[in-house]
């Protein structure tokens, strides 16, 4: 009976040995964890950045509107405004 434990204790030996070899090589092995953005992901980035950058208002526009409105020379035609007010009713309904 004291072959087989020997055998036995000689089998869990080399079995416990190559189990260490293993997660020792499995410890050496690292990874680095990579984040790669496609071209249209960095064009969506640039044009928020883009987009948040940008003023609200557009002086371009709205500094003759101000000008013109201080002055008391800014005039609303009545069949404009009354053409607008139609076709805004219209699409709502």
């Amino acid at each position: 009976m004291s072959m087989r434990i020997q055998a036995y204790n000689q089998v869990q030996q080399l079995y416990s040995t190559k189990r260490t070899a293993k997660t020792s090589q499995t410890a050496q092995v690292s990874k680095k964890d990579a984040v790669e953005f496609s071209s249209i992901g960095k064009d969506f980035q640039t044009a928020k950045k883009a987009v948040k950058e940008a003023s609200d208002i557009r002086d371009d526009i709205t500094s003759a509107l101000k000008s013109k409105i201080q002055n008391g020379t800014y005039e609303v035609s009545n069949e404009s405004f009354a053409d607008k007010l139609i076709e805004k009713f219209s699409a709502a309904v």
